[in-house]
């Protein structure tokens, strides 16, 4: 992360607007960027970008390497000359403002598939190349990410614990057999990955270009109907038939009274360290290869993480075990206060996870929901703050601000009024303002705030298995009055790097609201 003042937004692709269903890489990717742009936001922060497993998260991907074959642009793929206008063309509308995903992925994997055999038949003289040079450079991951998901497409999706014996322990001749007999299926899905790739590589580039560098996520744990673990048995605390012996979770929390079991099987770390974690530095490359700066999801599990026996239904009957701390770092080269790393430290934190956070120099997070609850030296209080961590005001686990001001109890509301000398009646970018004004080096705003939405807009609500990760937004929502309001705010707290100039509107005129200009509205102040 950068150690001067920066700013950026959180908004994963599949929330952009778009006639297909789910956002995806093509126009309206390449607008968002141009808006960040305009806002003189410095970061973008995206979710895991992996393809997405049970409940439709990111976070549960059957590869920690591949891309989300649902980003990919239909529409790219017609000016490619792999797909036609009539072939992308949905049989009836999808929602506008949410994401459907038992409709959205028949209808665009039976597009890529078309996709795919126009590309066999006749791809260029460039793209052919450039196919055969991606499934070299990437063999040593991809190849076992195909034959995995070709073997998941023959059985209906079936989980890969359950497949015969001979598929499940990767008997070399019977794999042999089901390549020779599904070779389409194996080719189908490196094709996906690397049209996933290019397009992803063109969003980034446009962003780079722009001088706006692309924060990413890597969950700290891989789903346990994987190709990662089906392929790296030997890196997973598994029983002799592959089944995990213990797996994930945390306990309870402030997001949930039973914690949360995860589910995914926990690290064999004493075998990891044997082989210098091997498996982590391919990972680790391979998510710098996309992004700019990496986010490490629950980083607290590399000082200890909560086991729970399998079988158990909830994460209350765990206890923590001791990760590998400094080690895999030191290992992976991430040099203390490497500026390329952020770590996710909510929850419960203890003091050996603050050492190793501090000894390595990596920021932290702060959320500025997390600060009001009737105590005035919270740590996630502004004031509180030292200048190396990320604050956001929510994140895509939390409440939209809206939300989560309009449930407060009136004891804790008077307490944000207070702190804010605010009456709240646009407590959305009364949080963006306090976020921008902190001491943080960095400040990352989720865009369904920047929008002043309420809890129609969360992303994801933890421990509950569905319905999650479907929020879009409407193309009009997107408009310049936001960007010029962030761009605003941006310069006045120090967080642009263009130069300093006069303001262009005068922040203390409460007059008549305008909706060009989110910064200037009418509020009651009530005496405050």
């Amino acid at each position: 992360m950068t150690h001067d003042r920066s700013a950026g937004i959180l908004a994963h692709p599949t929330s952009f607007p778009g006639p297909h269903g789910i956002g995806d890489l093509g126009t309206r990717a390449h607008q968002f960027v141009e808006w960040l742009a305009a806002a003189e936001q410095r970061l973008w922060q995206v979710l895991p970008l992996g393809p997405t497993g049970m409940g439709n998260s990111p976070y549960a991907s059957p590869s920690a390497f591949a891309g989300n074959p649902l980003l990919i642009s239909l529409e790219r793929l017609v000016e490619q000359g792999y797909l036609t206008e009539g072939r992308i063309a949905p049989a009836a509308p999808f929602p506008d403002h949410t994401v459907n995903f038992d409709a959205v992925i028949p209808f665009k994997r039976d597009a890529l598939w078309d996709a795919f055999l126009a590309f066999r038949a006749s791809s260029s003289d460039f793209d052919q190349p450039g196919f055969a040079h991606f499934c070299r450079d990437n063999a040593e991951w991809l190849d076992d990410y195909a034959l995995f998901m070709a073997i998941k497409d023959s059985r209906n999706d079936q989980f890969w614990m359950e497949w015969p014996k001979e598929l499940r322990f990767r008997d070399g001749p019977a794999l042999e057999r089901f390549l020779n007999e599904n070779s389409d299926r194996f080719a189908y899905y490196r094709f996906e990955q690397f049209i996933f790739q290019q397009q992803w590589a063109e969003v980034k580039d446009h962003a780079n270009r722009v001088g706006i560098q692309i924060v990413g996520d890597i969950p700290i744990y891989v789903a346990e109907d994987s190709a990662d673990v089906w392929a790296n048995p030997d890196q997973y605390r598994l029983d002799g038939e592959r089944r995990p012996t213990v797996v994930t979770g945390v306990p309870p929390d402030y997001f949930s009274e039973d914690g949360q079991l995860w589910g995914n099987p926990m690290y064999d770390w004493l075998a990891m360290e044997q082989d210098g974690f091997a498996w982590w530095k391919r990972r680790i490359a391979a998510t710098r290869s996309l992004v700019d700066i990496v986010r490490v999801d629950h980083f607290r599990g590399f000082a200890a993480g909560w086991v729970v026996p399998s079988g158990h239904e909830t994460a209350r009957e765990g206890w923590w075990e001791a990760g590998p701390g400094r080690t895999i770092f030191d290992a992976l080269g991430l040099a203390p206060g490497d500026n390329q790393i952020v770590v996710e430290d909510l929850g419960l934190i203890t003091a050996d996870v603050h050492q190793l956070r501090d000894d390595l120099g990596f920021p932290g997070m702060k959320v500025l929901q997390f600060a009001f609850d009737g105590n005035s030296r919270g740590q996630y209080l502004p004031h509180m703050y030292e200048r190396n961590c990320v604050v956001y005001p929510g994140t895509h686990d939390n409440q939209t601000t809206v939300g989560w001001f309009q449930h407060l109890p009136d004891h804790v509301r008077w307490q944000v009024q207070s702190y804010l000398g605010s009456d709240g009646s646009d407590i959305a970018w009364d949080f963006i303002r306090l976020a921008l004004a902190s001491v943080a080096d960095t400040a990352i705003v989720p865009l369904q705030d920047v929008m002043r939405q309420g809890d129609e807009a969360r992303m994801n609500t933890p421990g509950v298995a569905v319905g999650n990760w479907r929020w879009r937004y409407l193309e009009h929502e997107l408009h310049d009055g936001l960007s010029a309001g962030m761009a605003e705010l941006t310069r006045i707290f120090g967080r642009t790097v263009s130069p300093a100039r006069t303001f262009e509107f005068d922040p203390f005129d409460y007059g008549a609201p305008n909706s060009e200009h989110p910064l200037v509205r009418r509020r009651d102040v009530g005496g405050m």
